[in-house]
Parts: structure tokens; C-alpha cells; sequence
């Protein structure tokens, strides 16, 4: 009698996780479907986005660059001075003159290692498992009076970032995510809004909630989005 109601324990519990894994699963399926459908995204190679974004009342010009599992480039021209960003699946790269940089500066492996993981254009949740990424579901919360679905993503490279996705429309409202600043591991929040529909099939947000610090963010807002153009090599070399 023991080992049989054990037995049930056992049962009732795999059904419980494999619930939550379903209910994680169907989640995702449902944002996919509503950004575009995976099929749709799994062509994406490269993507362009030019925006600009206005912090403390200085406007910031913002170029992102972005070739599937092959780098990404952030371009700020700030004041007249032109700053980057630039990770590649082994190296990375930061110039910043803004900040009083006077040289290009490698990202530590630890960041690079970070980093490899959000060079995906297709979205980490398309086919996440072959990604070797991990997915769960943690509930419902009011993300500014909607009661969002919650979902952990825990990336191979260990990277944790948790999405809120509006239960109604299905896209995706706000993502939190840890990240070290000045030595200090902090949560930023990024907010996205104004989803419009590409020729390509897809919809991507044209207004982006920038984390720029410890409770600061600034709204991007992004005039012009292009898919699958040929990107030099270059792009994601540091300039000599």
C-alpha cells in the first residue's frame, strides 16, 4: 500500500511539472505566433534598427547591427562623438570616448561568454530547446494594471532573463534581467510598446524602455528597421 501510494505521489507530481512545462511551452508558442510565427523568424539572418532616445535632454543617435550567431554592433553617436559597441560569439569590443575612453577596450571573457548567447536575431524562445536553453513558467503579475504571464528563460550561457507577456495580445510588454554595473549586479527592466508589422512577416516593438542604469531608463524610439541586408565582416571589427 505504501509503495503504492507513492506511486500516485510520484504520478501527481510528474503531472504537475509537466503541466507548468506545457503551460511554458504553450506560452511561448502564442508570442511567437503573434510577432510573426516561427517560421517567419527562423529566416531572419540580420537585422538593422536606427532610433533615437533623449536622456537628460542630450538626443542620442542609436544604430544596432545584428547577424545571426555572428555579432552585433552598437552604434551612439553622443554629442557629436561617435561610441560603440561590438560583440562577437569569441571577442567583444567597447569604445566610448564619451565616458573619457582614449582606446578601443576587449570585453572580459566573462562578459563575452554573457554576450554570446543574445547574438540569436530569431529570438531565444524559437526552438529554445535545441538552443539548449531552459524555459519556465512562474505565474501572472500587473505589469501598469495588466495581469501578465511570467516567464524564466535561463539561457545556456546561464544568463536569466524574465519576460511579461500580456495574456491577451500575447506580445511581449517588459523583460527584467541582471546585470553588472560598476562592479554591482543589478536588475534592469526593459519596456516595449508600438508594435508594428514588418514586410518580412514579422512585428517588432518601434518603441523600446532603454535600461541606462539603476532605476533610469529612456524610451528609444526607432524610425527604421532592416531585415536580412548584407552586413560587411568589418562591421564587427574594432576600428584601428
Amino acid at each position: 500500500m505504501k509503495a503504492l501510494k507513492l506511486a500516485f505521489l510520484g504520478a501527481a507530481l510528474l503531472g504537475t511539472m509537466t503541466g507548468f512545462s506545457q503551460t511554458a511551452d504553450e506560452i511561448a508558442n502564442k508570442h511567437i505566433d503573434a510577432i510573426g510565427g516561427k517560421d517567419n523568424w527562423k529566416k531572419i539572418k540580420s537585422v538593422i534598427m536606427d532610433g533615437t532616445m533623449s536622456f537628460q535632454g542630450i538626443d542620442i543617435a542609436v544604430t544596432t547591427t545584428s547577424v545571426h550567431n555572428t555579432g552585433s554592433r552598437q552604434d551612439l553617436n553622443i554629442m557629436g562623438q561617435a561610441n560603440y559597441i561590438i560583440m562577437t560569439p569569441t571577442a567583444g569590443w567597447m569604445y566610448m570616448p564619451v565616458q573619457g575612453q582614449t582606446n578601443v577596450e576587449p570585453m572580459t571573457e566573462e562578459m563575452v561568454k554573457k554576450g554570446a548567447d543574445e547574438l540569436d536575431t530569431q529570438g531565444a524562445l524559437v526552438d529554445y530547446k535545441e538552443k539548449g536553453h531552459s524555459l519556465e513558467y512562474l505565474g501572472k503579475e500587473d505589469v501598469e494594471g495588466t495581469e501578465c504571464h511570467k516567464l524564466k528563460l535561463t539561457l545556456k550561457g546561464g544568463k536569466v532573463t524574465t519576460y511579461f507577456i500580456d495574456p491577451s495580445s500575447f506580445l511581449l510588454l517588459k523583460s527584467t534581467a541582471k546585470q553588472e554595473v560598476n562592479g554591482q549586479e543589478m536588475e534592469m527592466t526593459t519596456g516595449y510598446s508600438n508594435y508594428q508589422k514588418l514586410p518580412e512577416g514579422i512585428s517588432m516593438p518601434m518603441t523600446i524602455s532603454v535600461p541606462l542604469g539603476p532605476g533610469m531608463n529612456a524610451d528609444m524610439v526607432i524610425s527604421k528597421i532592416q531585415i536580412n541586408k548584407e552586413v560587411p565582416a568589418t562591421t564587427f571589427q574594432p576600428a584601428k
